[in-house]
């Protein structure tokens, strides 16, 4: 209404001057709308005296103090509970301020700051319920593994999981004899097989081999079938739980990463205890492994392990170009063959994209920027290197201290090479023991070490940021050393093994595994910052220790699920196309 009235207020006022030039017959109508503006005018200025009389001052001054009153007592509770709330969370936020100040402040190389913090944890829990025996599980299951070790590390570690989902008998795997590594080995001859069925006993039950009355009774052979990779629990009950009740005995095919990543917290623990506790290698591989640590701890305190992966089937299977010239793109060519759905990939591309190892080269300027001197003691855990001593001799030139575990145990060595997997242990042994682990790509054995090394407390594992790297090494030339040196630490954040770098249970479960534990925080003002909890755990199953658990999946509780289904057709057994995988 105010509004309102201005706004005719103001109308009026604008045309009184030409009402005053009007004709003598407009006149009674001026006079008309003048009273009508002075009783409006006379209206408002009475009515707004009487109002204000109505509103006495004090009031509006009682008003206002019982409205201070009023926010003064809430005020005072808010803030003693902000009191008490903060007092109960700080030191909480404390360590994760750390965490995130760590970026900002100087990496130590040989250890990190808060690997002390953190441990692998993966005891049953309580309601776990106990393996099903033998006579009344749901048959047997054969897993036949594929690939290298590592690879074959991963098949062995899914089937135990897969066979507790089918609640069925684990046949001993069986290892892959066909593969580009052409090794005869059988489990019994790599992993104690005893100490593997004992530990598990209360989580599966394991035999060496399926009876002979079962097989007699079998009117068929086992029935063999390939599930498709990263396949989820409910895959294997609907698709291969049928007819393993049905057949009694089925055997799953070329099994690596056949499991999904992401399972309930019980079953992921489960993996863990599979994969850092019950796969022992067997005595022979454990002591000369064993041995070589030793032999580099007494020549050094510490030493860093590099995986470098420079053989020719790895470089082949990267699609990469590393500067050989037309003999080594035919060379590359030729063992690219054996993967047929390979891709035909740009070398330069896939350079600006990462994917590219590190040349030996390479790997040393990186460690050298980083702050290792050059009378760092390095173990290099390497096969056939594509070149030879011509590809090694840079990297030699820049750490003279240059070991592998023929330069260290050559006649100790030699029942084992004609083995590869049994060679590839040694080294996963002393790669394991070393103060900074270093890969040199995303291979099998690089995922796996890098998961166990993040199992037992965040050792130091370094992975080149190949994609920023590459840039750095092409324009290396054009920058002195210490400016080199800078762009590569900056480029290396996150890339150091630290234990925020991943959330646990992201990624792939093999090198992010979830179950791992932060140490109870503690509140105990005379102890500092990471020397809080510094006395490391072992990575001893049977140790109990009471924390809280990090990355816990609260997803639906597929071990409801195990329990006997009836049979019924699944829906369709055909073989899904495999990609192939990357290489150990």
């Amino acid at each position: 209404m105010g509004v309102a009235n201005k706004a005719w207020r103001l109308s009026l006022l604008s045309e009184k001057p030409n009402l005053a030039l009007s004709n003598q017959s407009n006149g009674k109508h001026y006079q008309y709308h003048q009273n009508i503006y002075n009783d409006w005018r006379w209206w408002r200025s009475s009515a707004t005296q009487q109002h204000r009389r109505k509103v006495p001052w004090s009031l509006v001054c009682g008003l206002m103090l019982f409205g201070l009153g009023l926010v003064s007592l809430f005020t005072g509770h808010v803030a003693s509970d902000l009191e008490w709330y903060s007092q109960r969370l700080v030191k909480r936020s404390l360590f994760y301020s750390r965490l995130e100040g760590r970026r900002r402040e100087a990496i130590d190389i040989w250890k990190s700051k808060y690997s002390n913090l953190f441990y692998g944890c993966s005891e049953r829990g309580r309601n776990f319920p106990p393996a099903v025996r033998e006579r009344a599980s749901n048959g047997y299951l054969l897993i036949a593994a594929s690939g290298g070790l590592n690879q074959q590390r991963t098949g062995i570690t899914d089937a135990v999981v897969v066979a507790r989902i089918l609640n069925a008998t684990l046949v001993v795997p069986e290892l892959d004899h066909h593969s580009y590594w052409k090794d005869d080995s059988d489990f019994v001859n790599i992993f104690d097989v005893d100490w593997f069925i004992s530990y598990l006993a209360k989580d599966v039950t394991i035999v060496k081999r399926v009876p002979d009355k079962v097989m007699r009774s079998m009117e068929k052979p086992p029935y063999t079938m390939r599930v498709p990779r990263k396949s989820p629990p409910e895959y294997y009950l609907d698709q291969v739980l049928p007819i393993l009740l049905r057949r009694r005995v089925v055997q799953l095919t070329k099994f690596d990463y056949r499991l999904a990543s992401n399972l309930e917290e019980e079953l992921q623990k489960l993996r863990c205890r599979a994969n850092y506790h019950a796969l022992r290698f067997t005595k022979p591989i454990q002591e000369i492994g064993e041995r070589l640590v030793t032999k580099m701890r007494k020549m050094a305190k510490r030493y860093i392990a590099i995986h470098l992966r420079f053989e020719p089937d790895m470089l082949a299977f990267s699609g990469c170009y590393f500067g050989g010239g037309e003999k080594e793109r035919f060379e590359l060519g030729e063992i690219r063959k054996r993967w047929a759905t390979l891709p035909d990939l740009s070398p330069d591309g896939e350079r600006e994209r990462g994917k590219c190892p590190l040349t030996p080269h390479e790997v040393g300027l990186m460690l050298r920027a980083l702050g290792f001197a050059n009378d760092t003691y390095l173990y290099v855990a390497s096969g056939e290197i594509y070149g030879g001593e011509e590809t090694l001799r840079p990297l030699r030139e820049l750490f003279p201290n240059f070991y592998t575990k023929e330069m260290l145990a050559i006649k100790e060595l030699k029942s084992f090479f004609p083995f590869s997997s049994r060679m590839a242990a040694i080294d996963y042994i002393v790669c394991d023991e070393s103060d900074v682990f270093v890969t040199n790509n995303n291979g099998n054995m690089a995922k796996i070490l890098a998961g166990r090394r993040r199992y037992a407390g965040h050792k130091r594992t370094i992975r080149p940021n190949a994609k920023k790297l590459s840039a750095l090494f092409k324009a290396r030339d054009r920058m002195d050393w210490d400016t080199f040196a800078k762009k590569v630490k900056a480029s290396q954040r996150g890339f150091m093994g630290e234990p925020d770098e991943v959330r646990p249970g992201r990624g792939d479960f093999h090198e992010y595994p979830s179950c791992i534990c932060e140490k109870p925080f503690t509140d105990d003002e005379n102890r500092k910052g990471e020397d809080l909890l510094s006395d490391r755990i072992h990575m001893n199953f049977k140790e109990n220790v009471d924390s809280k658990y990090v990355g816990e999946n609260q997803g639906d509780k597929s071990l409801q699920r195990l329990k006997k289904r009836s049979i019924e057709e699944p829906i369709s057994l055909r073989e899904n196309k495999d990609g192939e995988n990357f290489p150990d």
